[in-house]
């Protein structure tokens, strides 16, 4: 049987008033329309583990469940809700194999490469606006300590490290 939007309210009504048989219909029906649900948003072998945790969310929340309102957009609201807590599992734990794992180590050459075509780019510019970007943004100094080896203010500094930001975006998209 594919239940439609009133069998599952009758079922639902039903078990709320207890009727175990109707409940156990309902848990029955309310999977299969989960596994279609997230055929087409997980893959295949996660969606036997969503479809269970959300059995298990909608057994003890249909309480919550209004019987003037429609079933299935209530239903729907918390497979979405189990269906982002899992993204989030899964991409976390992947995302964590991936630094621990796959991670590929930073070869010399790139490290070098880089930083010639950071120096190319600080000889377009002034060179207090260089010095500041040096300390600020690459060196990790804060705008006070590079005001006090450099002799500048620390506005002068804020000022130095805006403009010359914005003179190396301009030509890095000159670039492009």
């Amino acid at each position: 049987m594919v239940a439609d939007e009133p069998t599952f309210a009758r079922l639902m009504v039903a078990t709320q008033d207890g009727d175990k048989v109707a409940g156990n219909v309902l848990l029955t029906e309310v999977g299969v329309w989960l596994e279609r649900y997230f055929r087409r948003r997980v893959p295949p072998h996660q969606i036997d583990d969503l479809v269970q945790e959300v059995l298990i969310s909608f057994y003890t929340k249909r309480g919550t469940w209004d019987p003037s309102r429609p079933f299935l957009p209530w239903l729907a609201a918390i497979a979405r809700y189990r269906w982002v807590d899992h993204l989030r599992k899964v991409y976390k734990h992947d995302s964590q194999e991936l630094m621990e794992d796959d991670a590929v180590e930073d070869s010399e050459e790139e490290v070098v490469l880089a930083r010639v075509s950071l120096d190319r780019l600080f000889g377009q510019i002034p060179e207090k606006q260089a010095e500041v970007i040096e300390m600020v943004k690459i060196g990790g100094l804060s705008v006070r300590e590079a005001a006090e080896k450099t002799g500048q203010s620390e506005s002068l500094v804020k000022v130095n490290i805006h403009r010359g930001l914005k003179k190396l975006a301009s030509l890095v998209e000159e670039a492009d």
